[in-house]
């Protein structure tokens, strides 16, 4: 599995970089960068009430240890699910073949008992 897919910020917004977004909370861009964040924030309600609930938050460091946490917590969910749907996932080979031997016996079993019992009569 592409390790992009399990990184929650990862290609999330196609519009801005998400290191922007990160500098732009740390205070690290220019005028004319804070700027281009902001037009882009007042055309995306759902991101700005995202970037504004971060700006509350005390440090970077613990943003980053919150996306860390969630990363981790997010391959896990993905690792269980993928396990348990493999456990669902039966054994193809060996049963199909059991079942088929199977199915070959009774019915050669069949067919001699069926034909001894003609001759008797």
């Amino acid at each position: 599995m592409n390790n992009d897919l399990l990184n929650i910020l990862s290609n999330s917004n196609k519009d801005i970089d998400n290191q922007k977004l990160m500098d732009y909370l740390s205070g690290k861009l220019s005028d004319q960068e804070k700027h281009e964040v902001e037009m882009w924030m007042v055309d995306n309600d759902f991101e700005n009430e995202a970037l504004e609930g971060l700006q509350q938050m005390n440090s970077n460091k613990k943003l980053e240890g919150y996306v860390d946490q969630l990363n981790k917590e997010l391959r896990h969910y993905i690792k269980e699910k993928k396990n348990r749907r493999e456990k669902k996932q039966i054994n193809n080979g060996f049963w199909v073949y059991v079942t088929i031997a199977f199915i070959l016996i009774i019915t050669v079993l069949a067919y001699v008992v069926i034909t001894r019992f003609l001759h008797h009569q």
